[in-house]
């Protein structure tokens, strides 16, 4: 009986563990519940609305030469916001890691207000910010840049709504990397520079590109923080998000969902592109 006692009181903490939730049969049963409503089901009735169509009516509904202008839109201002948000996230995450400052938790809180702001509330703030009149705005515009109703207004309406995807991905790995490694390169002599692109960015890149990839992606369906500030100009300040929203209006289901289905896979795409570089680059590194 005492030798009993004892095994049960150095039952290990972690088998332990493993009962305080369902057992995996209820965990998965929930999960996948979850993703077909959340996920695959909208899916399925974008698919079913597209199904209606058939190839020639599909190929037209994509290929418009206005629908094709504002793919050419919403891509070149997704990268390019994405792109800069790779800079500004870094350097975001580097000064919430690397330093201690009076309101840094409220810094780090701002990070996370594009989540927490409906987007249609802030692309009408941007667009009063940035606006000719505004106070941003009309500053830019005494120097001959304006922002508001133009395409670069587009990119600083997705960069502002996408920046955190780069923050919050980038910031766990800079927490977990050793000092030790940066104060070793600068004891032998390397620069700051140095130190940077040789020990730091390596171990940060994954993050940091996929980061970006999400950026990217959530850029391409932005709608309500884009639309009060593009302009909305044919072939100019279009946004793919825009068109979808005018088929819909012309109760032209079929052609909103096959446009929208130009979205869908060029962003799974990119995130499965990104899932299997990721995954063969963990790969190379744990078989060295």
């Amino acid at each position: 009986m005492p030798s009993l006692s004892y095994q049960r009181q150095s039952t290990p903490w972690a088998a332990r563990q493993q009962r305080v939730l369902p057992g995996f049969g209820i965990s998965l049963g929930v999960s996948l519940l979850f993703i077909s409503l959340i996920l695959l089901l909208p899916a399925s009735g974008l698919i079913m609305q597209t199904s209606q169509m058939s190839w020639q009516e599909y190929w037209f509904a994509i290929t418009d030469p206005r629908i094709v202008a504002s793919y050419k839109v919403t891509a070149v201002a997704a990268l390019i916001a994405s792109l800069l948000n790779g800079v500004i996230g870094l350097l975001f995450a580097w000064v919430l890691v690397r330093y201690d400052f009076a309101g840094k938790r409220l810094v780090d809180a701002l990070v996370d207000l594009p989540f927490a702001l409906p987007t249609a509330v802030a692309g009408v703030t941007l667009a009063t910010l940035y606006a000719d009149n505004g106070w941003i705005g009309s500053v830019l515009a005494n120097v001959g840049i304006q922002v508001a109703y133009t395409p670069l207004g587009i990119v600083i309406a997705m960069m502002f709504t996408s920046l955190p995807f780069v923050v919050r991905t980038v910031q766990p790995v800079l927490e977990e990397i050793s000092q030790e490694e940066e104060e070793a390169g600068t004891v032998l002599g390397a620069s700051d520079a140095a130190v940077f692109w040789r020990i730091i960015l390596p171990t940060i890149k994954p993050a940091l590109l996929v980061g970006v990839a999400l950026s990217f992606t959530r850029s391409l369906g932005e709608f309500g923080a884009v639309i009060f500030i593009a302009g909305n100009m044919p072939y100019v300040s279009e946004i793919t998000s825009l068109m979808i929203f005018v088929r819909l209006q012309e109760f032209d289901f079929p052609a909103a969902s096959a446009i929208a289905s130009v979205i869908l896979m060029a962003s799974l795409s990119l995130l499965f592109a990104i899932n299997l570089w990721q995954g063969r680059y963990l790969k190379r590194i744990h078989g060295r």
